[in-house]
């Protein structure tokens, strides 16, 4: 298994996420990735970083219920490893990745994207920051450098801005069938 989380990072997280309003995005996000799983008829839903599982009560109230939902987040290590679906969503997570690692994560997610991916990606600054003083969205880098990292593993196959919380992107991805 490769390496996509650091213990010291691990523990920084583990903190953040005992404040209840982290890891919001998700709730923004349902409504779209509601109607990727309609539009694409996916039966499984990955959630890679799921956090406290917001994804899964914004598709309720989007009428969606995915079966199965997988979650995964290595905070919640009861969620287990990240798992093969239909589609596999990332949302407002690969900012939050620590740079020598953002290979491993895009490597891990192509690893369990059977079909499709959805994937957010904000941009600039986090308003909250880690216990050692950075701020919590440790890459910050424009549309450009994502799209570099990611075409090395995906297709894309839409590319959106957004500003639902700050400067993002949103895309929807498939694997590629030949990866480097």
């Amino acid at each position: 298994m490769i390496e996509t989380i650091s213990a010291g990072y691990l523990k920084q997280q583990r903190e953040l996420h005992e404040n209840p309003n982290y890891g919001v995005a998700s709730l923004s996000f349902a409504p779209i990735v509601a109607d990727v799983i309609r539009q694409n008829g996916c039966k499984s839903v990955s959630d890679y970083g799921a956090g406290k599982m917001r994804l899964l009560d914004g598709l309720r109230q989007s009428g969606v219920e995915p079966i199965p939902y997988l979650p995964y987040d290595p905070v919640f290590p009861e969620y287990g490893e990240p798992k093969p679906a239909d589609l596999v969503c990332c949302i407002d997570v690969l900012e939050h990745i620590e740079p020598q690692l953002i290979d491993n994560v895009i490597l891990d997610l192509s690893g369990i994207t059977t079909n499709i991916g959805f994937f957010s990606i904000h941009m600039g600054p986090a308003v909250k920051t880690l216990s050692d003083g950075r701020n919590a969205h440790l890459i910050q880098r424009p549309s450009s450098w994502w799209l570099n990292k990611l075409t090395n593993y995906f297709e894309i196959h839409h590319l959106q801005s957004h500003n639902m919380m700050g400067r993002g992107i949103w895309l929807i991805v498939s694997r590629k069938v030949e990866l480097p």
